[in-house]
């Protein structure tokens, strides 16, 4: 496969691909700070979980931002394998990168939604298997909250739970480049 290497100084692993059929450039990566979203649609399967964090952890590689990897995925397979665990509908999960803020945000076609951050959580028998996803976020997300969405027009209306992230600026990240 060819590639253009005439700005590979700047960064030698973002070198620019010429499409095989046509021989024109792709377009050049975006700048760190740009805004990017990604989404993964699944059915409910057990198996659309772990899709969806395998997607989670190569966007974030993609992007530079490998040092939110563990506690994206802790919290997006929490959110995920519960739209799967207790809905009987498809689900998808949205990653959204705002920076210096990645927020995940997973929909399911429940509207029911479980108690958001300030209420008291259902207290969890210490020998349960599960019941500590909520507990997780608290703990973990830097915010985290939802919102249920009726019935529309355009179909079921779900509910939707995210979490949000951030990385600490640098002054080299924090500034724009003149």
């Amino acid at each position: 496969m060819s590639t253009d290497t005439t700005d590979h100084d700047s960064d030698p692993y973002l070198l620019h691909a010429l499409d095989p059929l046509t021989g024109t450039p792709d377009p050049a990566p975006l700048p760190f700070s740009a805004p990017w979203q990604y989404e993964v649609h699944f059915p409910c399967d057990p198996r659309g979980p772990g899709v969806a964090r395998l997607a989670l952890r190569a966007v974030l590689d993609a992007h530079g931002l490998v040092q939110l990897s563990d506690r994206a995925e802790l919290l997006m397979c929490e959110l995920a394998t519960n739209s799967v665990r207790h809905t009987k509908g498809p689900a998808f999960v949205r990653f959204q990168w705002l920076h210096p803020v990645l927020r995940v945000s997973a929909w399911d076609m429940s509207p029911d939604l479980p108690p958001l951050p300030g209420s008291k959580p259902a207290p969890v028998a210490e020998e349960a298997v599960g019941g500590r996803g909520l507990l997780i976020l608290d703990a973990v997300a830097e915010r985290w909250g939802g919102c249920a969405m009726g019935e529309g027009p355009y179909g079921p209306g779900g509910k939707t739970l995210w979490f949000e992230l951030s990385v600490p600026l640098s002054p080299r990240t924090s500034a724009p480049t003149p």
